[in-house]
């Protein structure tokens, strides 16, 4: 098996299989893409936030666990290079280093040395081999996870076993793929108000957060003149989910059954305990 499975305790990069005989093994899935297509034919450049992916990654490390990363078609991930600001590591600048050197030794965005592996292989895998899933945000996941056909089987399978499956910020866009036809659905998204609810949905009536209206409108203008196609919070609560959010920019995170979800950038730790406390049962 050519899986590159990383481990890690205290922050150091052990090797592949895990250690400690309670170490569970967490697939962290990102998006392959580094543009997000816009309305009017405009594009925006754009990846995984940092500490969206490395606050978790790291507690998962430090506490022993393995962690396999995946993205859809098995390319290195693009790091958002606007996340490298101290403000969503509580502007302790020691902190971000600290993470932003455990990404750099991980090699996840080389594209020579990632150890990404594509969904196919991990359903290849078998789906068994995985005890929770991780998916972090930043805009990526909304231009190829909601509608990857791979990941909804995958959270068809985790929803069925009622294994714990966290996400953060945009990430949760990526439940969508979980429809039978994502990609119908969204294209109504881009209709407009108007648009027709989804079909049955798996995660219809769980209770989760997503990046908010709010901050999507207070945060436009990092999309230089662009609009989104839609946003997240309305294509979650079009698709059935019971959303609440706190105020902008400040943590929240919901727990519904094996659902985990973190509203923004700065709910990204908080989804980690959530998910680690998960893994303790």
């Amino acid at each position: 098996m050519n899986t590159t499975i990383l481990k890690a305790a205290a922050g150091t990069v052990l090797g592949l299989a895990a250690v400690a005989a309670n170490a569970a093994n967490v697939l962290v899935v990102l998006s392959d893409e580094s543009q997000l297509a816009l309305r009017d034919q405009r594009s925006f450049s754009t990846g995984f936030y940092a500490n969206e992916l490395m606050q978790p990654v790291k507690k998962l490390l430090d506490a022993g666990h393995t962690l396999t990363f995946a993205t859809p078609l098995g390319k290195a991930p693009t790091l958002d290079r606007s996340s490298l600001d101290k403000m969503y590591f509580g502007n302790d600048e020691a902190s971000m280093r600290q993470h932003v050197e455990l990404l750099d030794k991980l090699q996840l965005t080389s594209a020579e040395h990632s150890p990404v592996v594509s969904l196919a292989r991990v359903e290849q895998n078998g789906y068994g081999h995985y005890d929770a899933i991780y998916i972090p945000g930043g805009h990526a996941p909304m231009q190829d996870l909601l509608h990857s056909a791979p990941l909804g089987r995958l959270l068809r399978d985790f929803h069925a076993n009622a294994k714990p499956t966290a996400l953060v910020c945009h990430g949760p866009i990526a439940l969508l793929s979980a429809l039978e036809q994502p990609a119908r659905f969204t294209a109504t998204l881009e209709q407009g108000a108007h648009a027709a609810p989804a079909p049955a949905w798996i995660y219809a009536g769980y209770k989760m957060t997503v990046f908010s209206n709010a901050e999507e409108d207070a945060s436009k203008g990092m999309l230089n003149g662009g609009a989104m196609k839609f946003w997240p919070q309305d294509a979650l609560q079009k698709a059935g989910g019971a959303f609440s959010s706190a105020a902008s920019w400040q943590t929240w995170v919901v727990a519904d059954r094996e659902l985990i979800t973190g509203q923004n950038p700065a709910s990204a730790s908080a989804v980690a305990d959530q998910l680690l406390a998960r893994l303790k049962r």
